[in-house]
């Protein structure tokens, strides 16, 4: 891993929906090629938080930088303003997403929705774009669907090219807003599987996951959250076998 500045830096963050205080001052760090796994229960503020990252939603208090620039602000003399949409889109374009149910477009080939972005966001030569997706749909196993649509696909082949889609923009962070949930269980093991290929290749990742066994053995760092704060982080090792707080260990329990 990489010692530079942090890839992913979030600063006392916090985050209301009305009343609903979600995410109460987060504090995390994530370096080039570390691969972070955020735990906790639902309602924790987990998917918020990578929403915020990812600009999706906006914080209320706080700041995150993604490779060292603040996302959705910037600085003037002593003040901060918005950024515009237009701007706001343009730092999206160091961010893959992968989401819980996909979100393929259904009128597209798998092929068609690795190359949509690198063509129609990022303004990639076609051909060039193309042999890409063909290689990232090689290297995810599914050379042979690039021409099926994602209602002839099962889910875990599905999410397979929702990754493939991710890193066709070539991202310096990917993010993954538990990216099993939706599947069967006989269809997680292929999507992990991809996962920790991507983790071992060093890609910076900060998984939102309830998948015990990808935070023991493809992260570096294990966040447990619970209502709206980081209550431990640390190696896996220490998390996962050796909880410091009562609640985490009420929480794993439930694995055991």
């Amino acid at each position: 891993m990489s010692s530079d500045a942090p890839v992913v830096s979030a600063v006392d963050v916090h985050k209301s929906f009305g009343s609903n205080k979600v995410l109460k001052g987060i504090d995390i760090d994530v370096s080039a090629g570390e691969v972070v796994t955020v735990l906790g229960p639902s309602g924790s503020g987990k998917s918020t938080f990578l929403r915020c990252i990812n600009q999706l939603e906006e914080i209320d208090s706080g700041a995150i930088f993604v490779d060292g620039e603040q996302m959705g602000y910037e600085l003037r003399g002593e003040r901060l303003y918005h950024l515009p949409d237009s701007a706001v889109r343009r730092q999206r374009r160091k961010i893959g997403m992968v989401f819980q149910h996909f979100n393929l477009f259904p009128h597209m080939t798998a092929l068609q929705n690795v190359v949509e972005a690198p063509i129609g966001i990022h303004g990639r030569d076609k051909t060039e774009a193309r042999e890409e997706a063909m290689e990232l749909l090689r290297r995810i196993g599914l050379a042979e669907k690039a021409n099926s649509y994602p209602r002839q696909l099962s889910g875990g082949q599905q999410q397979r090219v929702a990754i493939a889609r991710a890193l066709a923009i070539k991202p310096q962070l990917l993010l993954f807003d538990e990216p099993t949930s939706a599947l069967d269980p006989e269809l997680v093991g292929e999507v992990l599987a991809t996962m920790r290929d991507l983790a071992e290749g060093g890609l910076t990742m900060l998984v939102v996951t309830h998948e015990i066994s990808f935070a023991r053995e493809a992260a570096h760092r294990v966040v447990f959250m619970d209502g709206g704060v980081v209550v431990e982080d640390g190696k896996p090792d220490d998390v996962l076998n050796d909880p410091q707080h009562a609640r985490t260990r009420q929480f794993l329990n439930r694995f055991i």
